[in-house]
């Protein structure tokens, strides 16, 4: 199965311009930790729950600040001509449980999450995933 066959298409972008309270009512609203930042047309970061208490926040910046400021800059996606199963390994590895997928043209056309997965391959990929996922260590652990 392909990723475009599972993911999420209705996806709302932040602009880096935007404000920081702007992306964020707008997660509040989608009851999401996250947004793609698109200028442009193209995928140019993410921002996070994380990004805007860490980037933001713990750095003195208040709502006003831009997007831009707080993303994260450096994007892992997928295509969307990719198979699951490798997608879902990748997962695991990255321990990562959603990211972007972009066309071959790099044009942002959904959102891929383990529950996409889990909804349309019965689990199987997407437990193979967060097993992976939940195991120590990782770029936010914190254990040393």
């Amino acid at each position: 199965m392909k990723v475009s066959e599972a993911m999420t298409r209705d996806v709302r972008v932040a602009s880096p311009e935007e404000t920081v309270r702007k992306a964020a009512k707008t997660m509040a609203d989608l009851d999401a930790g996250f947004l793609p930042v698109g200028e442009m047309d193209h995928l140019v970061g993410m921002i996070t729950d994380r990004d805007i208490a860490i980037r933001g926040i713990a750095k003195g910046k208040g709502p006003k600040a831009k997007v831009r400021e707080v993303m994260t800059e450096d994007v892992k996606y997928y295509f969307d001509d990719q198979e699951i199963e490798e997608v879902a390994r990748n997962m695991a590895d990255i321990q990562v449980r959603r990211l972007p997928v972009l066309n071959r043209d790099k044009r942002l056309v959904g959102i891929l999450s383990l529950g996409d997965i889990a909804v349309s391959r019965d689990g199987k990929d997407a437990g193979d995933a967060l097993s992976g996922i939940l195991r120590p260590g990782g770029e936010h652990t914190q254990t040393g």
